[in-house]
């Protein structure tokens, strides 16, 4: 379990088995693909066979270095969030899991990627950037105005939503230590709703 409060970004040095002659992640469909992330000054008690959130997907690392740690991830992972057209020099948000008794500053983001969302809009207001993202359709209903959502990892309110968008501001802090200030119309991001979304809707289904 995380935060959504990003801790710093890394680089995707490689993608390997490299399935395609474009050097993404998509091709091979039906074959895992391991990720090795470059990233400084973070990885001192990361053992292997911990959870990292990689711009909001909670992934197990099978090896790691000084320096870099490697990720392995399944179809179902590559057919469920933007990393099916990942490519090697990618940044990548990165979280370590939550500590018991830490204050929980964003909010709680299990890394369970629930759709993938399209940038529509960047719009630069002086020193902040709003973002104006398309959303799945069936997520949409999820999505409350200055509730939660977490994309690509970093936990932020919902300051406006319509039928198949939602609206996130992001302050200069954001932008300096996340992956998000380097988003255009047309990119991908992986979009994980509040949980507590998630379980009214079971538990409101279960007492009808």
């Amino acid at each position: 379990m995380f935060t959504g409060i990003i801790e710093t970004t890394g680089k995707i040095q490689k993608i390997k088995p490299s399935f395609a002659p474009s050097g993404g992640a998509t091709a091979g469909k039906n074959k895992k693909v391991y990720f090795i992330i470059e990233v400084k000054n973070f990885l001192k008690d990361i053992k292997t066979g911990a959870s990292i959130s990689c711009d909001g997907v909670c992934l197990t690392v099978v090896k790691k270095t000084k320096d870099s740690f490697t990720v392995e991830l399944m179809p179902e992972t590559l057919r469920l969030t933007k990393f099916a057209d990942a490519r090697a020099g990618d940044l990548i948000n990165l979280e370590k899991s939550l500590k018991i008794g830490e204050r929980l500053d964003g909010h709680f983001v299990m890394g369970h990627v629930d759709g993938v969302g399209v940038v529509k809009k960047v719009i630069k207001e002086g020193e902040y950037t709003d973002l104006i993202i398309n959303v799945p359709k069936k997520i949409i209903k999820y999505l409350a105005y200055k509730g939660s959502a977490s994309i690509n990892g970093v936990s932020l309110t919902i300051a406006g939503n319509g039928k198949d968008w939602l609206k996130v501001c992001l302050i200069t802090h954001t932008l300096e230590i996340t992956n998000l200030s380097v988003l255009k119309a047309g990119d991908k991001v992986n979009i994980e709703v509040d949980m507590i979304a998630r379980y009214l809707e079971s538990l409101a289904v279960v007492t009808r």
